[in-house]
């Protein structure tokens, strides 16, 4: 199967209960993640595709896609910008700033599904990121697997993609509750103790093939992945 995450910058229009469910289609596994603070992204295992507002509460959508661009982790996304109204100008300004294409809301489940399997996404498309590095450590997320200058670390799967994301996004002080989140574990509810077993394992792993302890509690905050 072949994953594509969706971030959704974007209400769907309606609302019903299970919009936000994953969607299976022919060799399509389709992942939606509403996404609300710009500042951080969850966990992306597949290849990206991103619905934006024309109007977001806290910035323009041309501006939020500007800062797409400029990001290592999104500029190769494919972005959609979703129009109050079919204007000609606003068209234009969206593909200048970088988006893809552009569609008139509201957006809905049906009309997103339609849009991103309808776009025969070709091999190279839907790969994904395949390799994230901080130093010696790597993540070859093809092959599901971490090393330490080259030797193995044995991990199991939240492990794997907790490490993952403290790669992506080092330096930064993540919550309890924002590690489930990026990790899509809302559903059924984790309870946020599970997240201290999670580094527990994470931490004697990477002892364990030397890589030392790059993990730091933060008091009362989270806990942040230093680099050297």
């Amino acid at each position: 199967m072949r994953r594509i995450d969706i971030l959704l910058a974007s209400e769907l229009s309606g609302g019903a209960a299970g919009a936000l469910a994953p969607f299976r289609h022919d060799q399509f596994d389709v992942v939606l993640h509403r996404w609300t603070d710009f500042s951080e992204l969850p966990l992306i295992e597949g290849a990206l595709w991103i619905f934006i507002d024309w109007v977001l509460p806290e910035m323009s959508g041309l501006e939020l896609c500007r800062r797409l661009r400029a990001d290592a982790l999104t500029a190769h996304a494919h972005v959609t910008m979703v129009l109050e109204e079919d204007n000609q100008e606003d068209r234009k300004r969206a593909l200048r700033m970088g988006a893809d294409d552009y569609m008139v809301g509201p957006l809905t489940r049906t009309a997103l599904l339609d849009r991103v399997l309808g776009a025969n996404l070709g091999e190279q498309d839907s790969a994904g990121i395949r390799v994230v590095t901080q130093g010696e450590l790597m993540v070859d997320v093809a092959a599901f697997q971490a090393r330490f200058q080259g030797k193995p670390i044995s991990l199991m799967p939240n492990e794997l993609r907790l490490l993952r994301y403290f790669i992506e996004h080092p330096g930064r002080v993540f919550s309890r509750t924002q590690l489930i989140s990026a990790l899509g574990k809302q559903e059924p509810p984790v309870d946020e103790r599970t997240v201290d077993v999670w580094i527990g394992r994470l931490r004697r792993a990477l002892k364990g093939v030397g890589a030392g302890n790059p993990l730091r509690t933060v008091r009362s905050l989270g806990y942040v992945f230093d680099t050297v």
